[in-house]
């Protein structure tokens, strides 16, 4: 099953909707053509009230390459960075939202790189180390009147100096700060994409 993001709601690509489908599901549709499906993924956009939809098929894998076509592509990758005791985590204050550091694939970088550039620029640290891959996610935007499907692939991290982070202010950081692990900074909205990353470094 494929999960993906747009904002506080939630679509879901899968094969198997006897199992994965919830109670609490707002719309759904079985896929047959690329036209409906992009009806679909319209209706979804523009309709708030749908909080959570479905789209089956007989192979997600091959249904996901289909959705993923309807948009314009975009590769990036970002991190939950651990300080050395692996006690406290970097979160960030970006366009008045709980965030953790991510960013765009540059020409010629793979998803590490990319992961550790990202985290090093937006933190204003140096000497990022990776310790494993924990998700890749799924969300879908608006820019520029392209509607976008960006895959990010998220890592866990531990920044073993003692320097303290500052935010990168062009691009909309407001603050970096340590977190508890297990915690989010309370007061501020979090996108559920974001929830779903903490999440899964709390178990790995």
């Amino acid at each position: 099953m494929y999960k993906i993001f747009f904002k506080q709601r939630t679509l879901f690509l899968t094969s198997k909707i006897e199992k994965d489908l919830s109670d609490d599901f707002d719309s759904i549709l079985k896929y047959s053509n690329r036209g409906e499906l992009i009806d679909f993924i319209k209706r979804f956009e523009c309709d708030s009230n749908i909080n959570k939809a479905f789209i089956y098929w007989h192979d997600a894998d091959e249904l996901f390459n289909i959705f993923r076509d309807c948009f314009v592509n975009i590769a990036a990758a970002g991190g939950v960075v651990y300080n050395q005791t692996r006690e406290y985590y970097l979160g960030i204050e970006r366009r008045g939202f709980f965030d953790l550091p991510k960013g765009k694939l540059e020409d010629g970088e793979n998803f590490e790189e990319a992961a550790v550039r990202e985290v090093e620029e937006e933190c204003g640290i140096k000497g990022v180390s990776i310790l494993g891959l924990l998700l890749t996610t799924y969300h879908i935007y608006r820019e520029k009147g392209d509607l976008i499907l960006k895959e990010t692939r998220w890592y866990k991290m531990v920044y073993n100096q003692d320097a303290s982070p500052s935010p990168q202010v062009e691009e909309d950081i407001s603050k970096v700060y340590w977190v508890k692990k297990g915690n989010i900074t309370s007061g501020l909205p979090v996108y559920p994409l974001v929830l779903d990353v903490l999440a899964r470094s709390n178990t790995k």
